[in-house]
């Protein structure tokens, strides 16, 4: 487990994977952290398009997303003030088959490509944490093909909302069915029973656009094994429960 976060002093700051630095590193990259918001819907960068910064979210969430031929996409992974975008830089590469579109408005800090080169080169906390990072994001993505191959809408739903609700500090989710439909891979439809299930549950309140998490601990009574699989690989690797 990586415990570099509760000792680095920085834990004011919103993204954990920058609370986690050693101050040395923390003020040698401050100067180049750019301040970003982004609206919903944005598109941060295109499949195979050049990636010109690694963004850390602070209050936004960003959804990694698959298009195929046919038009339809489905979520691989998402991304908030536990992580970055755009690992790709520290892997070798500029480039990624998946786009990266904000789910979650609000903020994030950037820093361009050649920073992050040079940085990640020194070694140190930096290059360990993104490389930690990566390994967790590694094991969101496969638990997500497997749970959108094996599991209901239902507990799919369940799953996104309790990593969502993990990675921005309020209840309430500013989310279309069109969009949740695309994330999960599926239907929008079936996307409307399983919303509606959970609302006669008492679990959530679905209205306008706006999801409202009313019992966490019944989505959590009611998700699948995959949630717990992702949650409990980022407090092995980075030791941050999530809260």
């Amino acid at each position: 487990m990586f415990h570099s976060a509760k000792a680095s002093g920085f834990l004011d700051l919103e993204n954990r994977l920058l609370a986690a630095l050693t101050e040395e590193e923390y003020q040698r990259l401050k100067p180049e952290l750019e301040p970003v918001n982004f609206e919903l819907g944005k598109v941060i960068y295109q499949a195979y398009e050049k990636i010109e910064y690694l963004y850390f979210p602070t209050t936004s969430m960003i959804s990694l997303l698959l298009t195929l031929e046919d038009g339809m996409t489905a979520e691989v992974g998402l991304t908030g003030k536990d992580g970055v975008v755009g690992v790709a830089l520290v892997l070798g590469s500029d480039n990624t088959p998946n786009q990266a579109v904000v789910q979650i408005a609000g903020g994030a800090l950037r820093l361009k490509a050649r920073i992050v080169q040079e940085e990640f080169k020194r070694g140190g906390t930096f290059q360990k944490v993104l490389l930690l990072y990566t390994q967790t994001l590694l094991t969101q993505i496969s638990q997500t093909a497997i749970c959108n191959r094996l599991h209901p809408v239902e507990q799919r739903f369940c799953r996104w909302l309790l990593l969502s609700h993990d990675r921005v500090k309020s209840d309430v989710l500013k989310m279309t069915q069109e969009l949740i439909a695309s994330m999960l891979g599926g239907r929008r439809e079936s996307v409307t029973v399983a919303a509606g299930r959970l609302q006669d549950a008492g679990l959530i309140n679905y209205a306008r656009g706006h999801i409202t998490i009313l019992n966490r601990q019944g989505l959590e009574e009611s998700v699948c094994e995959c949630y717990g699989v992702v949650k409990s690989e980022y407090e092995r690797l980075l030791g941050w429960d999530g809260a």
